[in-house]
């Protein structure tokens, strides 16, 4: 495996004194919680920890003391008995809900300021609205932030003209401000087109992805970037080239601290072939220009340690793109794994699952029903493809990190390797990342003995694997839920676990 040195991560910080003792403190089962309850946790505030809680018609915020006891559970007033969904933002001493609900012909977009006692401040601010002759299922507005979270762009895709979208965003400042309102046109000249993996930089600058794909909607084959400045009602756009190339689970990345913007995807040389590497392309936007373009094979070893089950030629077959974490001087970082879902006995493939990854992600979008997978989270169970009755299991398995260099060409490489599956349900299975600048933590569990060991290792900048000894404090009873964990400090994160039918919370201190 080769290795190479990396500058820090962008989240890196000077470490002061000794670091204190890993610790997990668990908060007590809430009643009144109903097994369907929706919940989504919001973060720190001040010294509190804020979840956001909901089941039909009601809202709620919990929160929790630094000793994880709930000292309020406030009632979220102002809100409609039917809202589409919820999405949050938080900063240290309040957040935003926006959420969307439907009045008559009229979808409103809706932003709540709350406190950290989870509290209303003031009343709700209206963000923008669409007048539409029928009753919406879904959301169709989709709210994003920039890294700063000082730009916060809401927008929506006109699709009823099929060779012309028409993207409408609003832009606000941290302050709810209206920065700027613009409707631009964007030619979708052949069938397959569609729009994905929209972003807004910290200056307020937006850029997405333009794809084409083929008649089945399984592999893409051309891309373009396009990008609107904050002010401007004109989107630009840059033909990527790719030349006999199949794309696959194309992602954006914005990288604030040089002004790049990344857009990268596994490939294969045919379609529905087998995955050969990682397709990247680095776009500059000062000089307006491409920095690098190109593909990287993986090697057979890199393959013989991802490949699991697989064989050595299929093995990254199974890898979805889940992090990318951009570095200080230019390079990224990427972690994988292996999702798969299998029905009654019939195993499926990358190219069943239409949207990228099987599992619900907040990283993943989907065309043509307002792009996100929704805000808050479902607990318990949800029923697979086939429908009510069908066992779905889903596995998630081996963690691909892989390091880039400013240039491109990848430096190392490293694989974490757990085998996890469940039937009718992810969210005791896959893993939660915490990046505390010197190391990136992996967090997910490890059956042992009838039993699920909440289980860490750790990447050094260099490429360096640790397995970290058993968690302390871990206690029976308790099953933790990695993939929705959310950290709240440097070395401090909050996680779900479930005890007996309750959704309980665990503050994990580093």
């Amino acid at each position: 495996m080769k290795k190479g040195l990396f500058l820090s991560l962008i989240f890196a910080v000077a470490l002061i004194g000794s670091v204190p003792a890993q610790q997990i403190t668990y908060s007590d089962p809430d009643r009144d919680d109903l097994r369907n309850t929706n919940y989504e946790i919001i973060g720190k505030l001040n010294d509190n920890f804020l979840v956001y809680k909901n089941y039909r018609d009601v809202h709620y915020i919990a929160v929790y003391d630094q000793d994880m006891k709930m000292t309020a559970k406030q009632r979220i007033d102002n809100i409609p008995d039917r809202i589409f969904n919820a999405d949050f933002l938080a900063y240290p001493d309040f957040f935003y809900m926006f959420y969307q609900f439907q009045k008559r012909n009229v979808v409103y977009c809706m932003a709540q300021k709350i406190g950290p006692d989870g509290k209303n401040m003031g009343d709700p601010v209206q963000l923008d609205t669409t007048n539409l002759a029928f009753a919406a299922s879904n959301k169709i507005y989709t709210v994003l932030n920039s890294e700063d979270k000082q730009k916060i762009l809401v927008f929506k895709i006109n699709s009823k003209n099929d060779k012309l979208h028409y993207v409408t965003t609003v832009e606000f400042d941290k302050d709810m401000q209206l920065l700027h309102r613009s409707v631009f046109g964007v030619n979708m000249p052949e069938r397959n087109d569609f729009l994905t993996e929209f972003q807004v930089d910290n200056d307020g600058d937006i850029a997405f992805v333009r794809a084409w794909g083929t008649a089945q909607n399984d592999n893409i084959t051309r891309l373009s970037l396009l990008t609107k400045p904050l002010m401007s009602d004109v989107a630009t756009e840059t033909d990527l080239r790719i030349t006999n190339l199949y794309l696959d689970d194309v992602r954006l990345k914005v990288d604030n601290a040089n002004k790049h913007y990344l857009i990268t995807s596994f490939y294969s040389k045919q379609r529905r072939g087998n995955i050969e590497g990682l397709y990247s392309y680095m776009w500059d936007k000062n000089s307006a220009m491409q920095m690098f373009a190109g593909n990287t094979i993986f090697s057979d070893e890199l393959r013989a340690e991802a490949k699991g089950e697989n064989s050595v030629k299929g093995a990254f077959n199974d890898y979805f793109l889940q992090n990318i974490i951009m570095r200080k001087d230019g390079g990224f970082l990427i972690a994988a794994e292996s999702v798969y879902t299998s029905s009654r006995g019939s195993n499926l493939s990358r190219w069943d699952y239409l949207y990228g990854s099987p599992f619900l992600s907040p990283y993943n979008y989907y065309y043509g029903s307002g792009f996100g997978w929704g805000g808050y989270y479902y607990p318990w169970y949800r029923y697979g493809y086939g429908g009510y009755g069908n066992i779905t299991r889903y596995y998630a398995d081996d963690i691909a990190v892989l390091s880039f260099g400013n240039d491109g060409k990848m430096e190392w490489s490293n694989i974490i390797q757990k085998s996890q599956y469940d039937d009718n349900s992810d969210n005791f299975i896959g893993y939660g990342l915490i990046n505390t600048g010197d190391q990136l933590h992996f967090f997910f569990n490890v059956p042992e003995k009838r039993q699920q060991i909440f289980s860490e290792q750790n990447i050094s900048p260099d490429g360096q694997l640790t397995r970290v000894p058993t968690l302390k404090n871990l206690d029976r009873g308790y099953d933790f839920m990695p993939r929705q964990a959310k950290q709240t400090g440097l070395r401090q994160f909050i996680v779900p676990v479930q005890y007996r039918t309750y959704t309980c919370f665990a503050k994990v201190e580093l």
